[in-house]
């Protein structure tokens, strides 16, 4: 298990390290740094002081060097726009962007798994279709087009959420709803393999016919099995809902870091760009490494490996 555990967290630098140089010149390569933090109605002149001040007349594998090593230090720079440290900018909006998260996650799993249990139970029924058709259609609908519909019908028509803002649990209700939306499928799809196979085991026979409840096979005996690879992809999961929370966040104003980022790109914000793509990209390789954990702990052939 150790080997496999190294051999993960090798992978894991490798990609933070990829992260923080395509993110560097993405921003480079986008233009010329100097003259969008200058403005538009600066002169030559002007362009040439900001560019010797902020150091981007030197070589770009300077400029590189140095702010990896400042980043290492937990030094990310300074905002252009918001003339602030880009650290604290996003120590203030990542709360938001958990708290946000998490709601999305537990909204999928209280989901995902009674319709994964449900199908594997009710396998190659019209049940089983009709809940292979709801992953579909959650798998295929855009995130910001269901936003909208719930804003329209659960906040303008109904009145029973708030359409914006981070004042109270329930605003965190439909932005969680919609980010759940995409998880579910993967999640209820893993459910029902896993279920399916475990229903198909010698030990869920030998359960039965020691005249077990089926309420008692299925939680106690088939889902505590099924489980395992869930509660991996889980961790995952929630990598990939903080990573595409910035359409969500914009949808229904909620100020995370997701909003963050869209604000910074708008104004040419570059050291907050790349600070928040290399903190959601740490955050998603440590929940990768968490999930990588729980597997190796869960699965027995992981653990003698």
């Amino acid at each position: 298990m150790a080997r496999f555990l190294l051999r993960r967290l090798l992978v894991a630098l490798l990609v933070a390290a990829t992260v923080m140089t395509v993110s560097f010149l993405l921003t480079r390569l986008s233009g010329d740094l100097a003259i969008s933090i200058a403005g538009p109605n600066a002169t030559q002149q002007d362009v040439e002081l900001v560019r010797r001040a902020y150091g981007l007349d030197r070589p770009l594998w300077l400029q590189y060097l140095d702010w990896v090593a400042r980043a290492l230090q937990g030094d990310l720079g300074e905002s252009y726009f918001f003339k602030d440290r880009v650290a604290n900018l996003i120590a203030e909006r990542l709360p938001i962007t958990m708290s946000l998260g998490l709601v999305g996650l537990c909204i999928a799993l209280a989901v995902a798994l009674p319709l994964g249990i449900l199908a594997a139970v009710r396998e190659n029924t019209w049940v089983d279709r009709a809940v292979m058709l709801v992953a579909l259609i959650g798998q295929a609908m855009p995130s910001f087009w269901l936003g909208l519909i719930l804003m329209i019908v659960l906040g303008l028509r109904l009145g029973w959420l708030p359409i914006s803002g981070t004042g109270s649990w329930q605003h965190y209700v439909m932005p969680g709803i919609v980010l759940a939306f995409s998880a579910i499928p993967s999640l209820m799809r893993l459910t029902r393999a896993g279920m399916i196979d475990a229903l198909a085991s010698d030990y869920i026979r030998t359960a039965r016919a020691k005249g077990l409840s089926r309420l008692s096979i299925l939680v106690k005996h088939a889902l505590r099995n099924a489980a395992i690879p869930v509660v991996s992809i889980a961790a995952v999961q929630l990598g990939f809902m903080l990573g595409g929370s910035i359409v969500i966040e914009t949808v229904f104003a909620l100020h995370g870091v997701g909003f963050l980022a869209w604000e910074s790109i708008s104004k040419n914000d570059f050291p907050v760009v790349q600070a928040v793509v290399l903190v959601l990209a740490l955050i998603y390789v440590g929940l990768t490494l968490l999930a990588d954990l729980l597997n190796a702990a869960l699965d027995p052939r992981l653990r003698a490996a």
